[in-house]
């Protein structure tokens, strides 16, 4: 996160800690204190600060899609009748239960979605039974994946540049 202000809520330490975190959402914040050489309780109060900002997120397991049955993937991208039916649709598109991420975008297209699919037939039913069928969606192009070669987070600002702003 690139603070907006000079004087902004994050030090070196809030930084160093979510390294560590990151690498490893599952290491003991004991163990997070040893290695940063700071006290345990510390390391508590700072992760509480830091979830308390936004910055930390809950932290989850990845699934695997290849495992669960998941063979195909795709993004969608939705073209909006009326630029005002964005809610509606997003609220509609929460309801699919094989997209995983929603985007709103700028260009010819208003929106993307990242699906999850059975197969290619799945996916075909997916767009036409349920993304076509919601009102305020005009069209859609869908490019399928072939392979994620990697997946991060963000990454994380060089602490000398947060620290001299």
């Amino acid at each position: 996160m690139q603070p907006t202000d000079p004087d902004s809520q994050f030090d070196s330490l809030d930084f160093r800690i979510v390294e560590q975190l990151s690498a490893n959402a599952r290491i003991a914040f004991s163990q997070v204190a040893e290695i940063l050489g700071v006290s345990n309780s510390l390391i508590h109060q700072r992760v509480k600060k830091l979830k308390d900002s936004g910055l930390l997120q809950e932290p989850v397991f990845t699934l695997n899609p290849i495992i669960l049955g998941y063979q195909t993937s795709a993004f969608c991208q939705l073209i909006l009748a009326q630029a005002h039916d964005i809610r509606n649709v997003v609220a509609e598109l929460q309801k699919i239960p094989e997209i995983t991420e929603c985007v709103n975008i700028a260009g010819r297209y208003d929106v993307m979605v990242r699906i999850y699919a059975q197969n290619n037939s799945h996916l075909r039913d997916i767009i036409y039974d349920k993304i076509q069928a919601i009102t305020g969606v005009e069209g859609t192009n869908t490019v399928i994946v072939f392979e994620t070669a990697f997946s991060r987070s963000v990454a994380i600002p060089h602490f000398s540049e947060i620290i001299s702003k």
